[in-house]
């Protein structure tokens, strides 16, 4: 659709009442802006379901693993590297969840995650399939492997807009006091890397079963990030708004809403190091994290496109219903394992009887963090600003969004690209989840526009309308499971995580942290107890 087709899709809406969107009148009349919302008719059509629908016929099969994203990925991956291949991938309302991606001309861009830190020596299943597929090409198991250079993100890798200058780095300090606490806080982190709990497991860990259960770091979980901070006398302006930034980035919420176990996890749980890159890079490709999902992506055969919409345990094994599309028949997979790695909001429909496992949906189901994930389609480049050069990362001191990532930083060419995608994110952080579903509903196009340009706006001014040919708003109502106060303490999880039988669960869910190593953690755990 145009633009004036978008806009006038939503009604007028109070939410943002005020707002200056003195600049959307400057867009060109015929820009393309199409708004994605991946799985929402699907999840709400089987959140409405009052009957099952007939089935169609049948097929047997020894496991099925529910849903294409990281964690049943992982799954499909590491059974097929054990030699076990009569298993189907039903692929769900959307390949690859967080990790799908779109492309515009032949540029890749991410609809959800970008980026993955450097494995810490506990994500040993991150390392072992990053080694099978020649990412790390040496001593994958050693302090510091080595990185196919094409991975590790390329220079410059970020920078911050202040007062209209870009500067080298995120770290804003403006003030000798600010710089101080910023040095105070990262050499806490720092020490808090190197600590042990009382059982000797590492205070924090990816993936973060493996943290020390030692009680009184774990005390943490019982306040929020934001109040910790206040009581250790951080508060300092700048440093709060990166942490704040930090928190929205991996999370969805800021650190009023977080956990102080998740907060300071963020920061003393990467410990990852390679040979031929600084402590703190990352790797990165222009479609993202979808990269690593199309390797672990099984043969054709054993895919199957659709999403369930019932799963029943019987004496005899376990029956998958299923339909192709919205609409179609329906069929049933007759299994004897299921892996079961959607969200647990969409688990609760599938699975009846979850109860019977330990969950409760009302008392257990994690807050979940709505995104606006935009692509901004360039033409050309658009002319910068004085300071650092355009950056893999680009964000806006003070801004609510996250700012922006470049798809094209990573291509190895002799001449820079005339083209590329800026992919925007924002983190909508509603004081509830309530709120969040509300704003959601009520949001007019006008409002999502003017949120997924802000930075870009701020940044390039009206000169970038001459430049931009389309722009994808991906809208994510439930993008991330947030670890706010107390998630350490959810015995619902927690009795999931155990469960082995016919059906096994599987999904970052599991950890309350939305992360690519902890879905594929429970991806791997999961096919491990289906191979013993």
């Amino acid at each position: 659709m145009n633009r004036r087709q978008f806009l006038q899709l939503s009604t007028t809406s109070a939410l943002l009442a005020g707002c200056d969107n003195s600049w959307l009148p400057a867009l060109p009349p015929w820009l393309n802006v199409s708004l994605h919302k991946p799985a929402m008719r699907e999840g709400h059509y089987l959140r409405q379901l009052k009957s099952l629908p007939l089935s169609s016929g049948e097929k047997k099969v020894d496991t099925v693993i529910i849903g294409s994203g990281i964690a049943g990925l992982s799954a499909a991956w590491r059974l097929q590297q054990q030699g076990y291949k009569n298993f189907v991938l039903l692929m769900g309302a959307e390949p690859f969840g967080n990790a799908n991606a779109g492309q515009w001309q032949d540029v890749p861009y991410p609809r959800g995650g970008h980026y993955l830190p450097l494995p810490t020596l506990e994500s040993a299943h991150i390392r072992e399939m990053l080694s099978a597929w020649g990412i790390i090409e040496h001593d994958a198991f050693g302090l510091q492997p080595r990185y196919d250079e094409r991975a590790l993100v390329n220079a410059l890798d970020e920078r911050v807009l202040i007062k209209q200058q870009w500067h080298e780095g995120l770290i804003a300090q403006l003030t000798p006091s600010s710089q101080a606490q910023h040095q105070t806080f990262f050499a806490l982190t720092q020490q808090l890397k190197q600590q042990r709990g009382t059982d000797g497991k590492p205070l924090f860990a990816i993936p973060r079963v493996l943290s020390s259960q030692d009680s009184q770091w774990r005390a943490l979980d019982t306040l929020s990030f934001a109040t910790w901070l206040s009581q250790q006398g951080f508060n300092d302006a700048a440093l709060r708004w990166y942490l704040d930034y930090a928190c929205k980035d991996d999370y969805g919420l800021d650190s009023r809403k977080i956990s102080a176990w998740a907060g300071l996890h963020y920061f003393a749980s990467r410990q990852g190091l390679a040979a031929n890159a600084e402590a703190d890079s990352v790797l990165t490709w222009p479609e993202g994290l979808a990269h690593l999902a199309h390797k672990m992506l099984p043969p054709a055969a054993q895919r199957l496109q659709g999403f369930a919409l019932n799963i029943k345990q019987q004496a005899q094994g376990i029956e998958v219903l299923y339909t192709p599309t919205l609409g179609a028949k329906a069929f049933t997979l007759k299994a004897k394992k299921v892996i079961c790695a959607t969200p647990l909001h969409v688990t609760k429909y599938l699975v009846p009887h979850l109860h019977d496992y330990g969950f409760d949906s009302k008392q257990h189901l994690p807050t979940h963090a709505p995104w606006l994930v935009s692509n901004v389609f360039l033409e050309q480049f658009p002319r910068e600003l004085a300071g650092a050069a355009l950056a893999w990362d680009n964000v806006r001191y003070g801004s609510q969004s996250l700012g922006y990532v470049v798809a094209t930083h990573q291509w190895i060419r002799a001449a820079k690209p005339q083209y590329t995608v800026f992919s925007a994110y924002h983190a909508f952080n509603p004081d509830n989840e309530k709120a969040g579903r509300s704003y959601l509903q009520q949001a007019t196009g006008t409002q999502l526009l003017e949120l997924a340009m802000s930075d870009l706006q701020q940044a390039y001014g009206q000169q970038l309308w001459r430049c931009v040919r389309g722009i994808e708003l991906t809208l994510r109502a439930h993008a991330m499971a947030a670890p706010t106060v107390g998630f350490l303490q959810n015995q619902g999880l927690n009795a999931l995580q155990a469960v082995d039988g016919q059906l096994l669960f599987a999904h970052s869910d599991l950890s309350g942290l939305s992360l690519f190593e902890e879905a594929a953690w429970w991806g791997w755990q999961a096919a491990a107890k289906l191979l013993t």
